[in-house]
């Protein structure tokens, strides 16, 4: 008996970690700024955990039967955590936070409640210093196995609901379990059971429904009709379509709309690449829907292009779904493009190649992770693949809404010794968006682009690299690798704007 409880404080300290990891990376996917989530939600998780462990003092009575409803509640509550945070936030949006935070109070104090519980029940079989050893053994091993778990296995193959719901099981299998062991022990044994049954029924039904739970939720995050959805190990992909418009989502954060992508793409890549004599070898960092690739193969003289984005996923959709294909016109199906999943940090960092044409086209950065893409570390490894002649063109969110984070990345850049040329477009699905040309020498327009261009031409150039006074420069610190002061900048910016 006493092996069989302390197999159940594996499983509880796995289940108890698991939804504090599911509160952290929902709220990191919903919110963005990952570290702030995390530290937020562990801490908090931590205090609930203290509370839980003072409260189990007051439990004098029937700790077998205590336990085994404490269990329940924590699979009912936890299991159920990540459904009803998404509806929140699909439905209701305001009361995101207080209700977020309000079950990671009560998750964290019901597990806080657990251990207590468990250990003083294996006191009867163990000495003091033997039952703290080996309870604390296996709880520190659960914790173990699903934080190794969580990241490589659980949420990109399940999804946050789906492992929520399967720790929720667990727990409540963890009560049954406890009520076969001390079954001629337990008064009141069939109110138990039939909570239990009632418990791991819902918990079930949850499973079975979670792809529709999904669903539900993210037909009201996003206005259009939902064509696709996916789960990666990198991020939530969402494509949606009303009419001829097909829209494409990373972390619900929308990155292209097919009715205007081109006026984004063609302000990305012309500018800079019309401007370099015999560019031969182009690098695409990021960009993994392949349209920047689209705009560069409209040059015969590129003879190669390598594109490197982290997500194999998003790259093979784009290869394999026919609208997406006939919207990049399959440039990641062509001779000259060869492909690279990989993080664009660390491949920079072990390639030796040069490249007269760099596109940077990571997402904004919402998060460290994405932060460190945007630093003067990152910038440095960037000029040291630049050629002579040659130019990077890096997107640098909108000169408009978050005006100190557009500057910031310029004066980041100009930092490493790259000399700049900050431009804007207007792009309806975004705003105005803003560029920034890098290169070793001073940049000059091109008098004249390929004729076959819907939205660039020579005309437009006084328009794009002049910036009236709401989007003129400002002051800002260099973004660094310790510091990350540009995701600052960002969150602080975009928050005030309408959604």
């Amino acid at each position: 008996m006493s092996v069989a409880l302390l197999i159940s404080v594996f499983v509880v300290a796995s289940c108890g970690l698991a939804y504090e990891l599911v509160a952290g990376a929902l709220s990191s996917y919903l919110l963005g700024d990952s570290v702030t989530q995390f530290s937020t939600i562990i801490g908090t998780y931590l205090f609930a955990m203290g509370i839980g462990s003072y409260l189990s003092r007051f439990v004098v009575k029937g700790l077998v039967a205590r336990f085994i409803q404490v269990e329940l509640l924590v699979g009912l509550v936890g299991g159920f955590s990540a459904v009803l945070l998404f509806m929140v936030f699909a439905w209701v949006g305001g009361p995101f936070k207080l209700v977020l935070y309000s079950l990671v109070l009560l998750t964290g104090t019901l597990v806080g409640l657990e251990i207590p519980l468990v250990m003083r029940i294996l006191r009867q079989h163990y000495g003091l210093k033997d039952l703290v050893s080996q309870v604390l053994t296996f709880d520190y091993l659960g914790a173990l196995a699903v934080s190794m778990a969580f990241p490589l296995l659980l949420a990109p193959h399940l999804g946050l609901i789906r492992t929520s719901l399967l720790f929720g099981l667990m727990n409540a299998l963890v009560a049954a379990w406890a009520i076969w062991l001390f079954r001629n022990q337990l008064a009141g044994i069939k109110a138990l059971a039939a909570q239990c049954f009632l418990v791991t029924a819902l918990l079930f039904s949850g499973m079975l429904g979670a792809e529709r739970l999904t669903s539900l939720a993210e037909e009201n995050l996003y206005a259009d009709e939902i064509i696709y959805t996916e789960t990666t190990p990198y991020q939530r992909i969402v494509l949606t379509r009303w009419k001829d418009d097909i829209r494409l989502f990373l972390n619900g954060n929308l990155q292209f709309s097919s009715r205007d992508e081109y006026r984004y793409h063609e302000a990305l890549v012309h500018p800079a690449l019309q401007a370099i004599k015999q560019p031969r070898r182009a690098l695409v960092l990021g960009g993994g829907d392949g349209l920047a690739i689209r705009e560069i193969l409209k040059y015969p003289e590129i003879e190669h292009i390598t594109l490197v984005d982290l997500d194999p996923h998003m790259t093979d959709l784009f290869k394999r779904l026919p609208m997406l294909r006939a919207l990049n016109q399959d440039a990641l199906l062509s001779p000259k493009v060869s492909i690279v999943n990989a993080d664009g940090f660390q491949w920079l960092d072990k390639s030796n190649d040069f490249y007269d044409f760099i596109v940077v086209d990571f997402p904004d950065p919402t998060n460290f992770m994405l932060g460190k893409l945007y630093t003067n570390t990152f910038y440095r490894l960037l000029e040291k693949h630049l050629s002579q002649h040659g130019l990077a063109v890096i997107q640098a969110t909108s000169p408009l809404y978050a005006r100190k984070s557009f500057w910031c990345i310029n004066q980041t850049l100009q930092s490493v010794g790259l000399k700049t040329a900050p431009y804007h477009a207007l792009v309806p699905s975004f705003g105005e968006w803003g560029y920034i040309i890098a290169g070793h020498r001073p940049y000059t327009p091109p008098e004249s682009y390929n004729s076959d261009l819907r939205f660039v031409n020579a005309s437009l150039n006084p328009v794009l690299f002049q910036f009236p006074p709401d989007m003129a420069p400002v002051e800002t610190e260099i973004n660094r690798l310790n510091n990350q002061v540009l995701v600052h900048y960002y969150e602080s910016e975009w928050k005030h704007q309408a959604p």
